[in-house]
């Protein structure tokens, strides 16, 4: 969204298959199924860029991307960070907001911007090279975000161009890119966008299914695909709009049908009612939470393992649901932009002035 270009502009599908097939001991692993006794422990990593863009491989292994073309990798659980930061991202000042990594060394990152500012990055081998797969070259198009089915499908989405949002395509892993038809996609609203704040705004889950949350429009709304973007439906969610700086910033998905949808107001000082809603349906109807998060939140995911648990993290602080959505608590006071979840129930949280942290036992 162009408004957020100076401040705010899932993980890949295949951990999402993981979370609800992995190990039944790997819960044992993590911080635990309510999450009442846990908190972010925070990992020094050295850095001030502001990271939007994160990828939990597992416990161990997260990759974070942000401003400046920051790019850092762990596989040490955080004690300590890799610089692996594109050079050419980092000579342009790229603004990276989201990264979707299929392990250790294999990742996709998205920088976003106006024209040529958007732009779809690739590493094989850890962040030792990167490699330029897509450069937009339509000065209307302003790409958000990016998500994976498998490790070879993947979508990535630009605001509305000539009144639809337009969407980039991959069967290759990212190696190569292609805009799909736009004959399958809604018009958009007056003033509809999507918010580059998380990585957030399209999600997928399993091999086909995906959702886009948009904004900025009198209604925020969610799109939802089961063909992998080719033909789309809309439905209207209960998250207030009406301005440029409301809307549905994340979605989070924990199979095709259930998912939950957080946003508000980003703007400092600014109420935010009705910041959550929820979906049983794969997105055809939406509900708000009962008790929603008490301000803003930019980021979403489900806790491995769990029926209906899941954290929500914004500028002021993490709350916690054990109901799917229905209410939520307060867990942590610390200023996150984004959540990820890995499989084996290693949970992730990045932000401002280089803040990483990692779910974990207090």
């Amino acid at each position: 969204m162009r408004l957020l270009d100076a401040g705010i502009g899932m993980c890949a599908a295949i951990l999402a298959v993981g979370v609800l097939a992995g190990p039944a001991h790997a819960e044992e692993q993590g911080p635990g199924r309510d999450l009442r006794a846990t908190g972010w422990a925070l990992k020094d990593t050295g850095q001030t860029s502001r990271f939007r863009g994160l990828a939990a491989v597992s416990r161990s292994t997260a990759w974070v991307a942000g401003s400046k073309g920051t790019v850092l990798r762990t596989l040490d659980g955080g004690r300590s960070w890799q610089d692996v930061s594109p050079p050419g991202a980092v000579a342009e000042q790229l603004e990276l907001r989201d990264i979707e990594a299929f392990d250790a060394r294999r990742a996709v990152a998205l920088s976003i911007g106006e024209g040529e500012a958007s732009r779809v990055l690739r590493t094989e081998d850890g962040g030792a090279t990167w490699t330029e797969t897509f450069r937009n070259p339509d000065p209307r198009a302003f790409y958000d975000c990016l998500t994976f089915f498998d490790a070879r499908h993947g979508l990535a989405m630009s605001d509305p161009v000539d009144g639809k949002f337009r969407i980039l395509s991959t069967d290759d892993g990212g190696r190569h890119w292609r805009v799909l038809p736009s004959e399958g996609m809604p018009e958009a609203l007056p003033g509809e966008a999507g918010f580059a704040a998380s990585g957030q705004c399209l999600v997928s889950a399993g091999p086909r299914d995906v959702w886009l949350a948009t904004g900025g429009a009198a209604t925020a709304r969610v799109l939802h695909s089961a063909d992998r973007g080719r033909s789309w439906r809309v439905a209207e969610s209960t998250v207030p709009a009406g301005d440029p700086a409301r809307g549905v910033f994340a979605l989070a998905f924990r199979d095709r049908t259930r998912g939950l949808a957080v946003g508000g107001d980003y703007r400092t000082g600014q109420a935010s009612p009705q910041a959550a809603a929820v979906s049983a349906d794969g997105g055809r109807t939406w509900r708000g939470a009962t008790t929603p998060p008490p301000a803003y939140r930019s980021g979403a995911a489900w806790y491995p393992y769990t029926g209906g648990t899941a954290l929500a993290v914004g500028p002021t602080g993490t709350d916690v649901t054990t109901d799917g959505g229905r209410t939520w608590r307060p867990l942590d006071a610390g200023s996150f932009d984004t959540v990820d979840c890995a499989p084996d129930t290693g949970c992730w949280a990045a932000g401002e002035k280089g803040r990483v942290a990692r779910l974990e036992r207090r």
